[in-house]
C-alpha cells in the first residue's frame, strides 16, 4: 500500500487481498485450521520463516491479516495486532510491557483503572495512578524504574488533553514506553506514533466499528515492540473471530467520513450546551474557553464526536435530563452512528469508589455524550426538551 495515499483510500484498500472469484473486499475465512503441502512448508510458518495461515487462535487467518494491515495503515504504524476487545489488547499490552511499573496519567475507562487499581497489583505490578494535575509526579517515578506509561487523549470522561510529544520525550528519557489508548480521538482526528507514542491501542468496538455491532480492540506499534505480546494474546485467549475481523474491515472503509461529520456535529452541540443556562459547565477540546484547547489544535486534526456535560443542580437533575432524552439512547459505549447518552457515576466509573470519582472531578451531574450521525439540529432540540424542566 502506497503510504503517501490519503486516510480516507487507506481505509477502503489498504489490506485487501486478491480474490480468486473478484470479491473487492477481503472473504471471511471461518476456517479454524490450514492444511500444507509439507511437513517442511508447516515448520516454515510455525517457525516464523515465512508468513502463512496456520490456525486461527493464533491470528494466523487470511481475513485477521487482511484487518490488522490495514489497522496498521491508519496509524502509519508497523504492524498492528487485533484482539476480541480494547481491554484484552491493554491487558496483553501491560503483561508484556508494564511488568516493570506503569504510570496511568489522568482519567481513563474505568475498566482500566480497575484493572491498573486492583486487578494487577495482584500480580505484584507496580502501578501508579496520577490526575492530570500530578504531572511532576512522573519523573520520579520513572527514575524508580516504572516503564510503561499509559495515558487517554482525549480522556474520558472530561476530554482532558495530554501533550503527547513532550510524554514521549520525557519517558524516552529514562528507557520507558509510552501508549496512547486514541479510542476517543480516532486516527482520523490524531495519530500518535508520528507525535512520539510507541504503542497506541483503540477500543475498536467504538469508532472503528461505528456501529455498535461488534466487539474488539486494536494496538499498534513497531514489529520489535509488538513481538513480546504475540505470546499473551494467543495464550490468554484474546483473538477475534473472522467475522468479527471482517464487520471490522467494512466498518473501517466509512471511518473517515463518519468522524467528520461526527466532528461538526459536536462542535455545533457543545456550543450549544454552552449557552444553555441549565448547563453548569461543557468538555469539549472544541470550544476555545476549554482547558486544552490550545494543546488540541496543535496536535489534533478534529476534536471529535465526544463531550461531556454538567447539569446544574447535581447528580438527581443530570439522572432526570438522561431519562427524558429521546433521540440520545440511555446507553455505555460509544462512536456508533446513534447517538447515545450515559452518566459516569452509573456505568463507565460506577466500579470507583464516590471519593476517587471526587478527586477526579468525576461529579453526579455529569453527562457523557457520544454524537452520532443525527442532524445536529434534532441532537440540540433533544437536549433542550430535556433540560426544560431540569
Amino acid at each position: 500500500m502506497n503510504e503517501k495515499q490519503g486516510l480516507s483510500t487507506q481505509c477502503i484498500h489498504a489490506g485487501e487481498i486478491a480474490d480468486a472469484h473478484g470479491s473487492p473486499h477481503t472473504p471471511i475465512y471461518t476456517t479454524t485450521t490450514f492444511k500444507f503441502a509439507s511437513t517442511a512448508d508447516l515448520l516454515d510458518v510455525v517457525d516464523g520463516r515465512k508468513p502463512g495461515s496456520l490456525y486461527t487462535r493464533y491470528g494466523l487467518n487470511p481475513t485477521i491479516f487482511a484487518l490488522e494491515e490495514k489497522l496498521a495503515a491508519l496509524e502509519g504504524a508497523e504492524a498492528a495486532w487485533a484482539f476480541c476487545s480494547g481491554m484484552a489488547a491493554e491487558a496483553a499490552l501491560f503483561f508484556a510491557h508494564g511488568r516493570e511499573g506503569i504510570a496511568c496519567i489522568g482519567d481513563a475507562y474505568g475498566g482500566t483503572l480497575e484493572l491498573l487499581g486492583a486487578q494487577l497489583p495482584l500480580f505484584g505490578v507496580r502501578t501508579h495512578l496520577f490526575l492530570g494535575s500530578e504531572l511532576d509526579r512522573l519523573e520520579a517515578c520513572l527514575r524508580e524504574g516504572c516503564r510503561l506509561v499509559f495515558i487517554e487523549t482525549p480522556t474520558n470522561p472530561r476530554m482532558e488533553v495530554f501533550d503527547i510529544a513532550a510524554l514521549a520525550g520525557l519517558a524516552h528519557r529514562y528507557g520507558a514506553r509510552l501508549a496512547v489508548d486514541n479510542t476517543f480521538a480516532s486516527p482520523v482526528n490524531q495519530r500518535p506514533l508520528e507525535l512520539g507514542a510507541d504503542f497506541v491501542m483503540h477500543s475498536a468496538t467504538k469508532y472503528l466499528g461505528g456501529h455498535s455491532d461488534i466487539t474488539a480492540g486494536a494496538l499498534m506499534g513497531t514489529k520489535e515492540l509488538l513481538a513480546p505480546i504475540w505470546n499473551w494474546r494467543k495464550n490468554l485467549g484474546q483473538m477475534p473471530s473472522p467475522e468479527t475481523a471482517a464487520l471490522l474491515s467494512r466498518s473501517l472503509r466509512t471511518l473517515v467520513v463518519r468522524v467528520e461529520r461526527q466532528n461538526a456535529t459536536a462542535q455545533t452541540v457543545a456550543e450549544a450546551m454552552e449557552r444553555h443556562p441549565k448547563i453548569a459547565r461543557v468538555f469539549y477540546p472544541g470550544l476555545p474557553g476549554f482547558h486544552g484547547h490550545t494543546l488540541a489544535k496543535r496536535q489534533m486534526k478534529g476534536f471529535g464526536g465526544m463531550l461531556s456535560i454538567e447539569v446544574k443542580g447535581g447528580g438527581e437533575a443530570a439522572t432526570r435530563v438522561a431519562d427524558r432524552l429521546q433521540l440520545f439512547a440511555l446507553a455505555p459505549s460509544l462512536g456508533g452512528a446513534e447517538s447515545l447518552v450515559t452518566q459516569p457515576t452509573t456505568t463507565t466509573h460506577h466500579g470507583l469508589a464516590p471519593e476517587e470519582r471526587t478527586r477526579r472531578g468525576i461529579s453526579e451531574g455529569m453527562l457523557r455524550l457520544s454524537v452520532g450521525l443525527e442532524d445536529a439540529a434534532d441532537l440540540i432540540a433533544d437536549l433542550d426538551q430535556a433540560l426544560k424542566d431540569a
